[in-house]
């Protein structure tokens, strides 16, 4: 089986009637379901699958709890709906039921605003329709049952605290790519190091930033989902762009979590820094919100202040001072925020938009990866209804990614469990096509491409004979997310460069 995500535009059709710009979450949601529609579509980026904001979040997809704090409740309900969605219909198999706990040591009156908040949440699930049994109900928690999920905690002043559900993806890369190939399988053309040149309503020149060639491509319509880029594009885009810093640390730098933990953060009555556990045995922490101003960088950078503000909160949370030494990893990603007359980056909307501008191309920015599928919808209704196309209603609310299946099903797979977490049923497929191109054993196509680094050559030939990989950046940095860390990037070098040189021979 041959991939439809293609480097490069060689072979690129000449005229369809959506063309997508950008393959982060969004637009890749767009392809997906402008291409279930029926409406032939070609999505280009001049990077890579999920190469922008995407890729840099927390890994979770939010019920929409911290946008009732601030009275944002149409935004808190899409969020819990589209939680529901992506948990129980279209990526179970790439999402599960994260526990996080939020311990009390202040007064009474933090302890009840607390509680009325887990209510509210649980409120918010039950509107949104969502199993308790997908995400449990929250509950209260002793002093000692806290101590026993983590037992690092500073136990000075700790009275209580709560246990609520949330959840959390296996990888937020991963879902671009799942996306991508779902769409691609349904026949839309995603093409990578494809540059847009110019854009209107109805025409596009590209780059192949392969060859350096160009191709005009004729479309009915043109949907900018080019994120913390999109005001380049066209005109009228107004952003207003806010950084967000996560660190990367191993497990052991706080002993013995199960859970997912809320920091507060001192003088705020409704901000936390998370401390999050990763299946590959690291923590991620954050995050912070920073205004940006300036040129936007392909790639952000956290900067030391944040890195430092990040580790003196969850010191203060935890029973030792955590140091500069303990980061092994941090990134950074720019949110695509409409800007407002408000102040601080923290207090702009969430809330996504869809414009249209004179020449007809229709831009949608804003929003968050959780409600990625209902951005896609709202764009793609403002561009069928604008260019008048023929298309038929949006099928993505039950539309299953490549792999999904009930989390009974996922369960009984007799492949490795990484593999079915990463890849669901596809998960056969996986190594079934890493025998075919090698022809090499199991054992070796399964065992850790290094000591402490779980990634498998499996997966990595994978990403290049069905998820488009052109160079050891996408193996390592999209497909797999070992450049979080970039000592164990360095060791899984040698594996990406071996799966190159399989697949392509």
């Amino acid at each position: 089986m041959s991939t439809r995500i293609t480097p490069g535009l060689v072979g690129a059709p000449e005229a369809v009637d959506l063309l997508v710009i950008g393959l982060g979450i969004t637009g890749t949601g767009v392809a997906l379901d402008a291409v279930s529609r029926g409406l032939s579509v070609l999505a280009v980026d001049a990077h890579d699958l999920a190469f922008g904001t995407s890729r840099w979040s927390s890994k979770l997809v939010h019920g929409g709890l911290r946008y009732l704090a601030k009275f944002q409740f149409d935004v808190a309900h899409e969020s819990a709906v589209e939680r529901g969605i992506i948990m129980e219909r279209t990526a179970p198999h790439l999402t599960h039921a994260m526990p996080m706990l939020l311990p009390q040591t202040s007064g009474r009156l933090q302890s009840a605003i607390t509680g009325y908040g887990m209510v509210a949440g649980d409120l918010l699930k039950r509107s949104a329709r969502t199993s308790s049994g997908v995400l449990p109900r929250p509950r209260r928690l002793s002093a000692a049952e806290i101590l026993q999920l983590a037992p690092a905690l500073r136990r000075g002043g700790l009275r209580s605290g709560y246990l609520s559900w949330d959840g959390q993806l296996e990888d937020d890369a991963r879902l671009v790519t799942n996306v991508a190939r779902t769409a691609a399988e349904l026949g839309a053309h995603v093409r990578t190091r494809a540059r847009v040149l110019s854009a209107s309503g109805t025409q596009v020149e590209l780059r192949d930033e392969l060859t350096g060639a160009t191709h005009t491509v004729r479309t009915g319509s043109v949907v900018n989902a080019a994120g913390v880029w999109a005001g380049s594009l066209v005109p009228g885009v107004d952003l207003r762009p806010s950084r967000g810093t996560h660190l990367v640390l191993r497990q052991e730098s706080i002993p013995g979590l199960q859970v997912a933990v809320a920091c507060p953060i001192p003088g705020t009555s409704n901000r936390y820094v998370m401390v999050l556990p990763q299946p590959d045995g690291t923590l991620y922490v954050g995050l912070t919100d920073e205004a940006v101003d300036g040129d936007i960088p392909d790639v952000p950078e956290p900067s030391e202040p944040e890195i430092g503000f990040l580790l003196d909160v969850v010191s203060a949370a935890f029973s030792h001072q955590l140091h500069r030494s303990d980061v092994v990893g941090a990134y950074a990603g720019l949110r695509p925020l409409l800007r407002s007359n408000e102040g601080a980056t923290a207090d702009l909307s969430r809330k996504h938009a869809v414009l249209t501008s004179e020449t007809g191309v229709v831009t949608v920015v804003g929003g968050k990866l959780t409600t990625y599928r209902r951005m896609a919808e709202d764009a793609v209704d403002a561009a069928v209804a604008h260019a008048g196309l023929a298309a038929g209603p949006c099928r993505t609310r039950d539309l299953p990614l490549l792999g999904a299946a009930p989390r009974e099903v996922l369960a009984e797979l007799e492949e490795p469990a990484r593999l079915v977490r990463r890849f669901g049923t596809d998960a056969a497929l996986v190594l079934a096509s890493a025998r075919e191109v090698s022809g090499l054993p199991d054992e070796e196509l399964l065992a850790p491409v290094a000591d402490g680094v779980p990634v498998t050559l499996a997966e990595l030939l994978f990403g290049v004979t069905h998820e488009g990989a052109a160079d050891v950046d996408d193996l390592l940095d999209r497909r797999t997310r070992v450049g979080l860390v970039p000592a164990d990037r360095a060791l899984a070098v040698p594996a990406a460069e071996r799966a190159l040189a399989i697949a392509m021979s």
